[in-house]
């Protein structure tokens, strides 16, 4: 990869910075393949394999759609692939736009503690990058790697630096506000960017950055992956150019610190004492395309649902009285009545109501004509809900309690604290690849689906990513006139 020109001491063992700003640059220019470890090469690989097929997958949706028309307005001299789309290019930042609100279309993307969607906002953008310079710049899987990890690492240390962000978010959505500066951080790490200007790259990023969560369940959502993605990419473009913005950005709380009440920034360690936060937690990957806080749900209903469907009888919906959900208050996962995809995505009660109805969540679950089913709305009014003051609102510790009770006055309960999938219950590889063939194969052939997976899993190995994003463009024009024959139904799987 090639560096930058700026004469800069690149060891690391710098003296300590002077202010937390000048830490997080100092990170991101000095970290180095040789600081990956081999626990965050494995659970990076997941991320990335997850990511890539959760993007293909949103490629098929409506807001994915307005999304690629809007930046097709837009040109360069450059141009990057929409993931599935070989007849679309896009100048690289409206290509990470695309792609990234792809990624977030359907809420099928990874999510780590303290809250956020970590992947969504950084893989578009090294992919983009991967692809728009010029072929005599070369960038490896391990290149790859490690801006994606910087990316990583810079939304996790700035999460922890607010007691608020260990909770689901009411005011705003993370991956707006950290995603634009893990963007930033990954685009600057990959373009190799001097000190001075990652510095330069965050303070622009966080003016960029924000999003307020009163557009949860709407098609605008997904936009807040899309918009980090472009607006890290252009911060550290702009920041190459030479824009200029506060120094201590990371520091102040005017800067970073206008998105926190209770904003505690502290310096990084030197380089010599690093140790990465995905090594320390994990992420959790989603079998079904909804809210992270409804997988706990629809755990307990389906343990609640063995008590009441025995071999192949139907659920006995007239007998039931009432079903209560013991869950934390996060209000805008509260819509007992969800009248769009993006509402049944975002609705404790309809993720409840279907699990019990169906057995399970799969990808046509919150299809208009699933959610609009007469059953479901019967179910949907027999839903209480309760608050229990120890079920605090952290996807570390919530859990969701469910009670069914019947006419004749039986009642059936079950409890989930960790759910298949959470970081403490992990997807095991082969099912996470299962996920992965089944949404990438909603665009991408079979041979392809193989190759990129086979890819991914050794992408320490690779020596050149246009190996990668070659693939990533989907198949031929012939080839996806056929597709659009065969996959007229977006393909389904149940992990429970």
């Amino acid at each position: 990869m090639t560096r930058s020109q700026d004469h800069e001491d690149t060891s690391g063992r710098h003296d300590m910075p002077q202010s937390v700003t000048e830490s997080f640059a100092r990170v991101i220019h000095g970290l180095t393949v040789g600081h990956l470890t081999d626990h965050v090469i494995q659970r990076s690989k997941r991320m990335i394999l997850d990511t890539l097929g959760v993007g293909f997958l949103g490629t098929s949706t409506e807001v994915f759609h307005k999304a690629s028309e809007y930046s097709k307005i837009y040109s360069s001299n450059m141009s990057s692939s929409v993931w599935g789309r070989p007849d679309l290019r896009l100048p690289p930042s409206y290509a990470a736009f695309v792609n990234g609100v792809a990624i977030h279309s359907m809420d099928f993307d990874d999510t780590w503690h303290p809250a956020t969607h970590p992947s969504g906002a950084v893989l578009p953008v090294l992919m983009a990058l991967a692809e728009a310079f010029p072929s005599s710049r070369t960038f490896s899987g391990l290149d790859l790697l490690l801006a994606f990890n910087v990316g990583i690492e810079v939304q996790g240390q700035l999460l922890h630096f607010s007691k608020e962000a260990s909770d689901i978010p009411k005011r705003f959505h993370p991956p707006s506000v950290v995603g634009t500066l893990g963007s930033a951080a990954a685009a600057s790490k990959f373009l190799g960017l001097s000190m001075t200007k990652c510095q330069e790259a965050l303070a622009i990023a966080v003016s960029h950055a924000g999003a307020p969560m009163a557009n949860a369940a709407t098609q605008t959502k997904p936009l807040h992956i899309g918009n980090a993605a472009r607006h890290g990419m252009e911060s550290a473009f702009l920041a190459m150019l030479g824009l200029q913005g506060n120094k201590q950005v990371l520091d102040m709380q005017t800067g970073f610190g206008a998105f926190y009440a209770n904003y505690s920034p502290q310096v990084l360690p030197n380089l010599d004492s690093h140790t990465w936060l995905l090594d320390q937690q994990d992420v959790a990957f989603k079998r079904f395309p909804a809210h992270l806080a409804t997988h706990w749900v629809a755990d307990a209903v389906t343990s609640v649902r063995k008590h009441l469907v025995t071999d192949r009888a139907l659920l006995p919906t007239d007998r039931i009285e009432r079903i209560v959900l013991r869950i934390p208050d996060v209000q805008y996962v509260n819509r007992p009545f969800p009248d769009s995809e993006h509402e049944a995505r975002h609705s404790f009660q309809y993720v409840a109501c279907t699990t019990l109805l169906d057995g399970g969540i799969t990808v046509p679950s919150f299809h208009k004509c699933q959610i609009d089913r007469p059953q479901v709305r019967e179910l949907l009014r027999k839903v209480q809900l309760e608050y229990p003051r120890d079920n605090l609102p952290s996807f570390n510790t919530l859990y969701c309690e469910v009670s069914v009770t019947l006419s004749d006055g039986a009642t059936f309960t079950e409890c989930s604290d960790t759910f298949y999938g959470h970081w403490r219950k992990p997807l095991s590889q082969e099912d996470l690849r299962e996920k992965f063939r089944a949404n990438a194969s909603s665009t991408l052939s079979r041979d392809t689906v193989e190759r990129l997976l086979e890819i991914v899993e050794n992408l320490e190995d690779l020596e050149d990513c246009s190996v990668l994003t070659t693939l990533l463009k989907g198949p031929s024009p012939p080839e996806m006139v056929s597709k659009s024959i065969q996959h007229l139904t977006i393909p389904s799987y149940n992990l429970f």
